[in-house]
Order: structure tokens, then C-alpha cells, then sequence
């Protein structure tokens, strides 16, 4: 477990998917039957293989095993590259459901 999944671990109730390629922080909404994905970050060399794509598949069968039927995703669009994770979240059947100042909101039915 990396120094990251640590501190999430001590100060939130975050979940962390870690791979050798990556990693993907989200959390689990009960009340709203809803799964959010916080981060997802692929090492650059490997990105464009679906590997984003595979670890937001494993965190939505989990979320699907605790009777949760949606995922949310979103984008910060100052931050730097936030051009691909928009199409990224498009590309992953995500759907606009809300946005305000600096933020984009999408959701998805799992």
C-alpha cells in the first residue's frame, strides 16, 4: 500500500484502486445507491490502452455488489488536462448531469 492509500485510509473513508500501471480513488454514496469516482490516473506511456476504462469497470462491480446503481465522475476544467479526462468520461458512457463554477459533473447507470 503506497504512502497516498495510507493517508486516505487515516483521514477519509476514500477507497484506492492500486495497479502497477495506476491508480483510482472514488467513494461509496449509500444513501444515494451511488459510487464516485474521485481520480483516476494512469502512468502517461500507458495510457490510450483502456486501462482507465478497466479500473472505472472494477470499481463499478464493486459498487454493483453493494446495490449501488450509479457511478459520477468529473471534471475540473482549470486543471491541466482536463480536455482528456472530459473525453475520457465521455468515452466511458458518462452523461452530463450537472455543472457549476469550475466543475462538471457526469453520471452513469450501472
Amino acid at each position: 500500500m503506497s504512502l497516498y492509500a495510507d493517508y486516505l485510509k487515516e483521514r477519509t473513508e476514500d477507497k484506492i484502486l492500486e495497479l502497477d500501471f495506476g491508480f483510482a480513488t472514488y467513494r461509496h454514496i449509500h444513501a444515494e445507491k451511488t459510487t464516485y469516482i474521485v481520480d483516476i490516473y494512469v502512468v502517461p506511456k500507458f495510457r490510450k490502452e483502456g486501462l482507465a476504462s478497466q479500473m472505472a469497470n472494477e470499481i463499478a462491480n464493486e459498487a454493483k455488489e453493494i446495490g449501488h446503481t450509479k457511478l459520477l465522475g468529473s471534471v475540473v476544467p482549470s486543471t491541466k488536462g482536463s480536455t482528456n479526462s472530459l473525453k475520457a468520461l465521455l468515452a466511458y458512457g458518462m452523461n452530463l448531469k450537472g455543472s457549476g463554477n469550475d466543475f462538471i459533473l457526469f453520471e452513469k447507470d450501472i
